[in-house]
């Protein structure tokens, strides 16, 4: 029987990288190379997933690509395990102590099965301080 009543998250659920991103990887199916996993969905009822928010923490002096993979809780290095989902632009930056830095978001708004995790990777390195990407999301 189909489930025609709304679902929410019953409890906030925020997780991000925990270094920051600074190293390159090319591979075009996640198998290999360095990969920043960002959010895991609970084990038991899934998750929701709204957004990730990528921060500068500093100044780099390449632009680059995040590469954002969803993963089905299988290991990564099994191709058939992950999908590219989507990509963002982020662009070279100086760091200011008059001025903020950007915010880049990338909008998701979709529920992840239990176990599914969200990694992201980096077309190239940028040169210095690196990134960071918090995802905001709930669980069930």
């Amino acid at each position: 029987m189909a489930n025609n009543q709304p679902i929410f998250t019953s409890v906030g659920d925020v997780q991000w990288t925990t270094s920051a991103m600074t190293v390159a990887n090319t591979t075009t199916n996640l198998t290999g190379g360095t990969i920043y996993l960002a959010f895991t969905a609970d084990a038991t009822n899934g998750g929701y997933v709204q957004r990730i928010r990528f921060r500068t923490l500093g100044s780099n002096s390449n632009a680059t690509v995040a590469r954002v993979w969803l993963n089905n809780g299988g290991v990564t290095t099994t191709a058939d395990n992950n999908t590219l989902f989507d990509e963002i632009t982020l662009p070279t930056t100086t760091v200011s102590q008059v001025a903020a830095q950007a915010n880049y978001e990338l909008p998701l708004n979709f529920a992840l099965p239990p176990g599914y995790s969200i990694y992201i990777t980096l077309g190239t390195a940028p040169t210095s301080a690196g990134w960071d990407a918090t995802v905001i999301g709930g669980k069930y």
